[in-house]
């Protein structure tokens, strides 16, 4: 090689604090690190070579899925250490065609939003069963408090945080906005008696939620809507929002923040939980290519203007990043455990490719949230339409976990 590999790779090795090797396309071999490498990536071509030259951690990756690249050992340490390496830096052609994504992407129009959601939260019930919590299926981040010891019990404990911090109660209506499987609908009927109208635009997620509320008996109690989050049809006493706001897209933030006013009452409280950044940062171009087409994620400070410039009145703000890494590693853990299952769904689509891109995604934003030089956050806001007073909202935060 032209290069100093071994300079290169210590210097790698020197930024993330991980031992590791890589072995070239002529099998020559080069350890960074001391004791045993936490991973060995393998180089099986000279392209997948240039790629990480060129295009930085996602030609790594984009290599690894045409299975040029292999990587033996820990792929979650091979990640982090990316991340901590500087591997993730901008290159120039990667923001070339993360700006080309989003322009072709973009969910400017309603047709658009529907085929980008439907890419990644049409892909059956079937599948996401099998690696999310049994029975309610939130494909959110889980709430972990001291003593949690189960991803179902995770998912339970974040509906009830949810519930307590809006107050929700018997009698009272409120809307989820991008309800997927009816997780919160079913668990919040269960516990606290309030009606929800469920809000979603993949058209798998709501035909099997319409016959789930069927099967249960609870036509009644639940409404299911296939339209975009911003098609405004009534106004609500309550609003829930989780996980919806990434998929919005940079030039439709302030449509959809201002979709989620209307939909309250004055004076109505809700709950918007999102992946967000600190500080305006770009989005990174693997999440939204292999991943979630047309997703972007927004800063704090961009939601929370948005929000103002509507009426809405931040009463909380919450950050759960930790809590997030603890529900990737076990969403992880079980796709991994339940692959031989997911490949017999369909074997054409659930494929090698979709593997390794699949675990990479679920692996990598595990360590994005835990990593110590993450700017990647997940936050809980509640706001009020109007101003709560010492009558309409608690004083303290007693009522969150005086349970």
């Amino acid at each position: 090689m032209i290069f100093p590999v071994q300079n290169l790779i210590d210097g790698l090795q020197t930024r993330c604090g991980t031992s590791f090797a890589i072995t070239l396309p002529d099998g020559s071999r080069h350890h960074a690190g001391p004791g045993e490498p936490a991973f060995t990536m393998i180089f099986r071509t000279d392209a997948a070579l240039l790629q990480a030259f060129s295009r930085g951690h996602l030609g790594l990756l984009e290599s690894y899925f045409d299975q040029s690249l292999d990587v033996e050992g820990d792929l979650g340490a091979a990640l982090a250490a990316g991340m901590l390496s500087g591997l993730d830096g901008p290159k120039t052609l990667i923001t070339a065609e993360n700006s080309l994504h989003e322009l072709r992407y973009s969910n400017h129009s309603l047709a658009q939003a529907k085929a980008n959601a439907r890419a990644h939260y049409g892909l059956g019930a079937g599948f996401y069963r099998l690696w999310l919590d049994d029975p309610l299926m939130m494909y959110t981040c889980g709430y972990w408090p001291e003593g949690t010891r189960t991803l179902e019990q995770a998912q339970q404990a974040k509906i009830d945080h949810v519930c307590r911090k809006i107050r929700l109660a018997r009698g009272e209506s409120y809307i989820d906005l991008g309800c997927g499987f009816g997780g919160f609908m079913f668990r919040a009927w269960e516990t606290v008696g309030a009606i929800g109208t469920g809000l979603n635009t993949t058209t798998e997620q709501v035909d099997w939620l319409r016959g789930e509320v069927a099967r249960r008996g609870l036509a009644e109690q639940f409404t299911v809507r296939e339209a975009d989050f911003r098609e405004v049809d009534a106004q609500y006493d309550k609003l829930v929002s989780i996980g919806v706001l990434e998929h919005a897209g940079r030039d439709q933030l302030a449509e959809v923040v201002r979709a989620h006013a209307d939909f309250l009452k004055p004076g109505g409280l809700g709950m918007l939980h999102f992946i967000g950044h600190v500080g305006p940062r770009e989005t990174d171009l693997f999440i939204r290519k292999h991943v979630f087409p047309g997703g972007w994620i927004p800063a704090l400070s961009e939601v929370i203007v948005e929000m103002e410039r509507c009426g809405l009145e931040v009463v909380d703000i919450e950050n759960l990043r930790r809590h997030y890494a603890l529900t990737l590693d076990v969403w992880a853990g079980r796709f991994e455990q339940q692959w031989p299952n997911i490949q017999l769904l369909d074997p054409q689509h659930f494929d090698e490719r979709f593997y390794r891109v699949w675990r990479s995604y679920l692996l990598g934003c595990a360590e994005m949230f835990r990593s110590p030089a993450g700017y990647t956050h997940l936050f809980q806001i509640v706001f009020s339409k109007g101003n709560v007073s010492r009558e309409n909202y608690p004083m303290s935060r007693a009522h969150l976990y005086g349970h």
